[in-house]
């Protein structure tokens, strides 16, 4: 193991596809740990620091929504969710989940791979904004950019990584609206436009005391959205 090589978690039911992910990643540079369900990928979660868990949504117990949606609540470790559904609606309630991508079986590894580097790149690497930059105010809330930190009073709002760098985006420039294909490539949202429209819905149920009828982020029709915090 070398200091640079990301450390993986693998999580799933199939003992042959888990061993032959271990075995490719492995030889692509990647440092691999493997859990068989949610109970052993907790186990692992508990003792060891990863940089990207792949993760199976059909699996015995607790499901790969379920795990994702209750590691979101504390983690922001980047998630891809593997599965046999491949339907429009399991992807988008994967995004919902939190997890950052989504590939559907059968896959080609090196695809796999593809998108772990991708993910990987966007969380070490951030978008050009000023590191100066004021902090935001959102009613009872204050958005820090220069350290991605959402407060309300002195308790800390957690964000994922995704949503702390889509605010990031729109609070560098409040009032300026951003076209969906604008905020995938300057933030770390994974995806299509529909992606960052999940991502929005996720950041509107933190920072809006309505987020049916969003005051602070809001859609601009035909063209995408602005942040317009309070002054």
């Amino acid at each position: 193991m070398t200091d640079d090589q990301p450390h993986i978690l693998v999580v799933d039911d199939d003992t042959r596809l888990r061993e032959l992910l271990r075995r490719y990643l492995s030889t692509n540079g990647f440092l691999v740990t493997t859990a068989r369900d949610a109970a052993e990928a907790r186990a692992k979660l508990g003792g060891l620091a990863f940089d990207l868990i792949v993760l199976d949504i059909m699996m015995p117990g607790e499901s790969g929504l379920e795990l994702t949606e209750s590691l979101r609540r504390d983690s922001d470790v980047p998630i891809l969710l593997l599965t046999a559904r491949g339907e429009s609606d399991d992807r988008i309630a994967g995004l919902e989940a939190g997890a950052d991508d989504y590939l559907a079986k059968p896959f080609q590894p090196r695809e796999l791979v593809l998108r772990m580097t991708s993910i990987l790149r966007r969380q070490a690497v951030r978008p050009v904004e000023p590191s100066t930059a004021p902090p935001v105010r959102l009613g009872p809330l204050m958005f820090h950019p220069d350290r991605d930190e959402l407060r309300s009073g002195d308790e800390v709002v957690r964000l994922t990584t995704a949503e702390a760098s889509l605010l990031r985006v729109l609070a560098a420039s409040p009032g300026v609206t951003f076209s969906r294909e604008e905020l995938t490539e300057r933030s770390k949202v994974a995806g299509n436009a529909r992606a960052v429209d999940v991502q929005v819905t996720r950041l509107r149920r933190k920072i809006e005391p309505d987020p049916g009828e969003p005051r602070y982020l809001q859609t601009v029709r035909g063209e995408g959205y602005v942040l317009r915090p309070d002054p």
